[in-house]
């Protein structure tokens, strides 16, 4: 796919989505501006394939794409499109910062044509996720809009039934009792109505929970932003080596670049794997069994976790032990499934053992323990993997231990929790794989889970 043909249908894209915009907000003073860049776009590509003249045209994409991003950028009327607009800003620095390199320095470009390749790459995932953000964002939206429509619905409906039965008990004045009695029984439901209309609303909407796909991403996104912006700065570091002519600090800058591309790579693989997973979750399917090294996917998440919420609170601090049984090799299960129950039972033992912090206990040390190990059942014969998260925080109150593993039931504060975390655990390990999810606790002391799979 030539340059010239990618440059086309994003500025295509991009102009056609603002054209879009400012028809829909009544914007007409823009909308034949953004019209005619729809045409120069199209003869610009024709003139492109017909004449074959590459090296103009080229530039002139450059100078055309950054028009269009920087343009709308200082416009008040485009405010709520600016990360929408961000979105493209790499591409084109990418782009331009390439096809610059290539002329100023040929033998440079060659030599790091493969980072160039790579970083354009990246380009292409940003615009990927913040489009798939934004579209996000666009349709929680458009629902809350729904739900306040319903709502205003609601009301006006309330309203104007009370001034119906307020005029009805108005014409009755000789029963006025009696009216009135009927009147407040007849509210009484009307707000019971109401009041299950709204829950069956938040209900409807613990559907998209069960994915939590914005929170689970979220981990792999901060290490994808974090090595982004170091590898922007040895960037600059890597132009003034070469700028004095150091070209072995230089090699070296760019041997730590590759390796931060690859740790972005990596991480970006992950929170795909972790979309797929989710997304197989909420369906029917349980997604396919594959073989797993469960050690480095449950070591994987503990740091995840710990980092994660240290993301969100940096005066979070545990002990991270971990001890896993390196006979147990690869087993046979749905990684995204098994990942994502080992995180929420480590997520769930932080909880535990912060919540004992705020205690101010003497002496007290938060520490969370990952370990595995391989046993033989007594039953049949087969091997059994064992996976246990153990946390010394408050442990769980023996009367409500039996219904931790019930749907929506929660221990947490108001907001802080769906009370589906336990209970989806319980079915990928029961359902999904045929194993058992157990928990040993004691008040004051602390919990430990423990999953059982069957290896073999």
């Amino acid at each position: 796919m030539s340059a010239s043909f990618i440059h086309f249908i994003i500025c295509l894209f991009l102009a056609n989505y603002l054209r879009k915009y400012v028809k829909v907000n009544s914007l007409p003073q823009w909308e034949k501006l953004f019209k005619n860049a729809l045409i120069f776009a199209a003869i610009l590509f024709a003139s492109d394939v017909i004449l074959s003249s590459v090296y103009i045209t080229k530039w002139i994409w450059h100078i055309f794409l950054i028009a269009l991003i920087v343009f709308p950028l200082k416009q008040k009327e485009f405010r709520p499109l600016r990360m929408f607009i961000v979105a493209f800003v790499p591409f084109a620095f990418v782009s331009f910062f390439s096809d610059l390199i290539q002329i100023i320095s040929t033998g440079f470009y060659k030599n790091y044509g493969s980072f160039f390749s790579s970083a354009t790459t990246l380009t292409y995932i940003w615009m990927v996720a913040i489009l798939f953000s934004q579209n996000r964002q666009r349709k929680t939206a458009e629902k809350e809009r729904i739900k306040r429509q319903r709502e205003d619905e609601l009301n006006r409906a309330i309203a104007i039934r009370k001034v119906e039965l307020e005029a009805l008990v108005a014409e009755r004045t000789t029963e006025l009792t009696k009216q009135k009695d009927e009147l407040e029984h007849t509210l009484d439901e009307l707000r019971a109505t109401q009041t299950q209309l709204i829950q069956a609303e938040k209900m409807a909407s613990l559907g998209e929970l069960t994915a939590g796909i914005a929170h689970e991403i979220q981990n792999p996104l901060n290490f994808v932003n974090n090595f982004s912006e170091v590898s922007n700065e040895l960037l600059n570091e890597m132009n003034s080596e070469l700028e004095k002519g150091d070209i072995d600090e230089a090699k070296a800058i760019a041997a730590d670049v590759k390796q931060n591309l690859e740790k972005i790579n990596h991480h970006g693989k992950r929170a795909a794997d972790i979309v797929k997973g989710m997304l197989q979750h909420s369906r029917t399917s349980s997604g396919q069994k594959e073989p797993t090294d469960i050690n480095v996917l449950a070591d994987e998440y503990l740091r995840l976790s710990y980092h994660g919420l240290r993301a969100k609170d940096k005066s979070f601090n545990a002990t991270l032990k971990t001890d896993f049984d390196e006979s147990i090799g690869k087993i046979n299960v749905v990684p995204q499934e098994i990942g994502r129950v080992i995180l929420n039972l480590i997520n769930n033992a932080f909880y535990a053992v912060n919540e004992k912090k705020q205690l101010n206990i003497p002496g007290y040390e938060p520490i969370v323990s990952v370990s595995t190990s391989r046993s033989l059942s007594s039953g049949d014969g087969r091997d059994e993997v064992l996976i246990k998260v153990t946390d010394n925080g408050n442990g769980i109150p023996r009367k409500v231990l039996d219904k931790i593993f019930q749907p929506f039931f929660t221990t947490k504060p108001t907001g802080q929790g769906t009370g589906l975390g336990l209970s989806l655990s319980y079915d990928i390990i029961t359902k999904g794989h045929g194993g058992e999810l157990k928990v040993k606790t004691k008040e004051g002391e602390g919990t430990e889970f423990i999953i059982q799979l069957i290896s073999r």
